[in-house]
């Protein structure tokens, strides 16, 4: 409301000072609700409607339009504006309160699927940073999962294909695929055959309800009492190995087909090693670090950035990652942005 009085005032004052009668400057008042209505509550917007009535009549008592016709003119378009004013300030309310309680249930989908970082087992802690593109959809694509099972510390780094709904589901799908299989399963070959068929099995049911098929890019690590780790990346991005000096991709090969997608490769998934001894860092990141651009189309330096973090605590490097991404790309993201560092303990 002060800004509508504060800008009724020099439209007021050039209205009186103008001696041209022909250039009228007072119906200019009718625009003025138009603010509140963006940005104020239903009842400011109505006050704003009535104090534009209030002057514009006023003005007009005092320095006339040239016929009667002219002012009707202008009452009628300041009462209709100001009521499409406040109609769509009462749409505006209405649907903010529903994107209010569309955040809330996604509060409790995410706590019902990613489990808060950081996590522990008994040789791993993971932690780090998750951001999905759509700040009033707290779940994306990504996501992550650390089981201590019998046979290790096993865990996993998806991507489901596609956003919304549909895309949760299967991350839902393959979660709890894995979350079972990985306390069940003795190889890791095993266990990803599992999400395959989850992914398969999920992609069947969809079909009945007219949703496409979708698959997840995934990276499976196996972390037992060798010092040497196992791995099978199912499409994901490669992980990279935190030490002194330039940071480098862990080497896993030539990456399988994502989940959902092995009847399409005539080659098996195959486990990949490398090592990981206690005390050394690994980092994932999702593809919305890897191929985020900067306003210009420049890729994000990753491995640049990594070498000159390399004196930086594991547990901060998540941080200085995203803030340092945020300014790269000028805080326009494109995908999820998931950077989790685990940190061997045993």
């Amino acid at each position: 409301m002060a800004y509508v009085v504060a800008a009724t005032v020099p439209i007021v004052l050039l209205e009186l000072m103008i001696d041209d009668r022909t250039v009228r400057l007072i119906p200019l008042m009718i625009l003025l609700p138009a603010f509140p209505a963006v940005v104020g509550t239903v009842r400011q917007t109505v006050y704003a409607v009535g104090w534009v009535l209030i002057v514009i009549t006023a003005v007009l008592m005092y320095r006339p339009l040239p016929s009667s016709y002219d002012v009707g003119i202008v009452m009628v378009l300041a009462f209709v504006l100001g009521v499409l004013c406040v109609v769509s300030c009462h749409w505006r309310i209405r649907r903010e309160r529903e994107l209010l309680r569309v955040r809330s249930t996604a509060v409790a989908l995410q706590r019902q699927m990613l489990r808060p970082l950081p996590i522990l087992t008994d040789r791993v802690m993971v932690d780090g940073v998750y951001l999905p593109v759509e700040a009033d959809r707290l779940v994306g694509g990504d996501v992550y999962e650390a089981v201590a099972s019998p046979y290790g510390t096993r865990l996993l780094f998806g991507d489901v294909q596609g956003k919304g709904l549909p895309a949760i589901g299967a991350a839902f799908a393959v979660l709890s695929a894995f979350r079972e299989a990985a306390l069940r399963e003795p190889t890791l070959t095993a266990l990803v055959d599992h999400l395959e068929q989850a992914v398969v099995r999920h992609n069947a049911f969809t079909q009945q309800t007219g949703e496409p098929e979708r698959f997840v890019t995934a990276l499976i690590l196996g972390i037992d009492t060798s010092t040497e780790t196992q791995a099978v990346n199912c499409g994901h991005p490669p992980l990279y190995l935190l030490k002194a000096g330039p940071a480098a991709p862990v080497q896993l090969g030539d990456p399988g087909v994502p989940l959902g997608l092995a009847d399409l490769s005539a080659k098996p998934r195959t486990v990949a090693w490398f090592p990981f001894p206690p005390g050394t860092t690994l980092l994932s990141c999702s593809d919305g670090v890897t191929e985020a651009r900067s306003v210009t189309g420049a890729f994000y330096p990753l491995e640049e950035r990594l070498g000159a973090w390399a004196d930086t605590s594991p547990w901060e490097i998540a941080g200085r990652l995203t803030e340092d991404l945020s300014r790269h790309t000028a805080g326009n993201y494109h995908d999820d942005i998931t950077a989790l560092v685990v940190r061997r303990t045993d």
